[in-house]
């Protein structure tokens, strides 16, 4: 993932604001570099329908919206984002259950359980999680 540095910076203040729910949001990619890196163009903020410490969702109406919006822009939905309050940035088997619904898409993970937030991104296809690349610019 390709990302610059401001729109980083949102996603962690938006983890920092939702501290006592996990935040959640859509990424907009433009297009996927020949590695298969997908570079972001847009943050969308999503509503956790379950103000949940330990469990996120977007609203389906929301989630078609955002989509609507983005393809407007010649963009595509890459990525989902959501906040650990309390723990490293890595899926939980609820992340992991989650995504299957989701395939090909990007994780990106903001851990707030140390003093600096801790950002990661990951690929999650049928059970598997894998790490990927985030690149700031």
């Amino acid at each position: 993932m390709i990302i610059a540095a401001a729109l980083l910076e949102d996603i962690v203040a938006h983890a920092r604001e939702e501290y006592d729910a996990e935040c959640c949001g859509l990424l907009a990619y433009a297009s996927l570099e020949p590695d298969g890196r997908g570079d972001v163009r847009a943050v969308h903020r999503a509503t956790n329908i379950f103000a949940s410490r330990k469990r996120f969702e977007i609203d389906g109406k929301e989630v078609l919206t955002t989509m609507d919006e983005f393809e407007g822009e010649g963009w595509e939905l890459g990525a989902i984002y959501h906040s650990h309050t309390h723990t490293a940035p890595y899926p939980s088997q609820t992340d992991i259950n989650f995504a299957a619904n989701w395939p090909g898409l990007e994780w990106v993970i903001v851990g707030l359980a140390g003093e600096e937030p801790e950002i990661r991104c990951y690929l999650i296809d049928a059970g598997e999680v894998r790490e990927v690349a985030l690149q700031v610019r």
